[in-house]
């Protein structure tokens, strides 16, 4: 039987996602240690950037809930995570530029011990919630030696290195799913294709002989055929066995 629905959820399992929540407790916590409420009276600059790190978060999450009935809302919602990381990101680079700093070098001594640190992967038991944070906060403990540094610079850089590291993960993972999307196409395809398998098999179908995919019986003035399922990519019919 055609399988009409992906698998969907379980994105606490994903790599982006954990990153990117690290990230945004990151920028939380950089907002109230480095924003002070004397250069944000209206909060503008502290709200947007919690809200793109937390949209980045969030829409990692609804898109790999919504892989199971829809494709194209999977890929569009991975591609706002992605768009909403990086305008945090430009938000960082532009707060270091205000104050005359700029981002570390790809060989800088610090950014290369960070990218050096890995989280590990998290594995669903009975107790998703509690097992979920306890295994979060120990992942982002490994960063604390930037995250919780004394010095806002380090703060900045620091996020903007597990933003890169996160955007990275995202785009690798919209290239997967629009090659899974181009190859098995979106439910309205695989509905088609169920419906049609389902039908073609109830009436004893045979194998196309070109392509492999169910015959469906099909009627002509001449009398009842059968007809590749594929039509109109694959025009292949084949003789129907008369009764004796």
């Amino acid at each position: 039987m055609s399988r009409i629905l992906n698998k969907s959820g379980g994105y606490r399992k994903l790599y982006s996602f954990n990153l990117a929540t690290i990230i945004h407790l990151g920028t939380i916590a950089f907002c109230k240690r480095f924003v002070p409420w004397q250069e944000d009276a209206l909060g503008k600059v502290a709200g947007q950037m919690i809200g793109a790190a937390r949209s980045g978060r969030i829409n990692i999450a609804e898109g790999s809930e919504r892989a199971g009935t829809s494709a194209e809302t999977e890929i569009k919602l991975t591609d706002v995570a992605r768009a909403s990381l990086a305008e945090l990101q430009n938000d960082l680079e532009t707060w270091l530029a205000e104050r005359e700093m700029i981002p570390w070098s790809v060989q800088d001594h610090e950014r290369q011990r960070l990218s050096a640190v890995k989280i590990e992967p998290f594995d669903y038991g009975a107790d998703v919630l509690h097992e979920y944070w306890t295994y979060l906060h120990r992942q982002r403990h490994r960063f604390d030696p930037w995250l919780a540094s004394e010095d806002p610079a380090t703060v900045a850089n620091a996020l903007i290195v597990l933003i890169e590291r996160t955007t990275a993960l995202l785009r690798r993972k919209m290239e997967s799913q629009e090659e899974s999307f181009v190859r098995d196409g979106g439910i309205r395809e695989k509905m088609h294709k169920a419906r049609t398998a389902a039908a073609a098999g109830a009436e004893g179908a045979p194998a196309c002989p070109e392509c492999g995919e169910p015959m469906r019986r099909r009627h002509s003035a001449r009398g009842d055929f059968w007809g590749c399922s594929g039509y109109p990519e694959c025009k292949a019919t084949r003789a129907m066995e008369r009764a004796p």
